[in-house]
C-alpha cells in the first residue's frame, strides 16, 4: 500500500508560480512512476506529467516548457514547479503514483494510488 499526501497548492495571480509536493509512504519508492493529474470544476481529470525516474519526464501540452516535474528517491517525494501560470490552470491536483518504471501512464486509470488533492488557483 502506497499512500500520497501533497502540499503547496494556494492562490497566485497568473504569471506567477508555486510548486507542489507529495510525500509517498513505502520502501519501493524507486519502483513506482509518480504522476500529476488536475481536475477544473466541471471536467475531467487529465495527465499534467508523470516522471518514471530522475532522468526521464513526460507532460501535457498544454504544461510543457511552464512545468517542471521532478523527484527524490532519498526522501520519497516528488515536486511539481509551476511557473507562468494562466487562470486556465486553476484545478485540483493529484499526486499519484503506479508500479512499474518500464512504461508511463497518461491515463487516470493507469495509476493505482492517489493523494487527497491540493487546490491551485490562478487569477487573472
Amino acid at each position: 500500500q502506497v499512500q500520497l499526501v501533497e502540499s503547496g497548492g494556494g492562490s497566485v495571480q497568473a504569471g506567477g508560480s508555486l510548486r507542489l509536493s507529495c510525500a509517498a509512504s513505502g520502501r519501493t519508492f524507486t519502483s513506482y512512476c509518480m504522476g500529476w493529474f488536475r481536475q477544473a470544476p466541471g471536467k475531467e481529470r487529465e495527465f499534467v506529467a508523470a516522471i518514471p525516474w530522475t532522468t526521464k519526464t513526460y507532460y501535457a501540452d498544454s504544461v510543457k516548457d511552464r512545468f517542471t516535474i521532478s523527484r527524490d528517491n532519498a526522501r520519497n517525494t516528488v515536486s511539481l514547479q509551476m511557473n507562468n501560470l494562466k487562470p486556465e490552470d486553476t484545478a485540483v491536483y493529484y499526486c499519484a503514483s503506479h508500479w512499474g518504471v518500464s512504461r508511463v501512464g497518461r491515463d487516470e486509470q493507469d495509476y493505482q494510488y492517489w493523494g487527497q488533492g491540493t487546490q491551485v488557483t490562478v487569477s487573472s
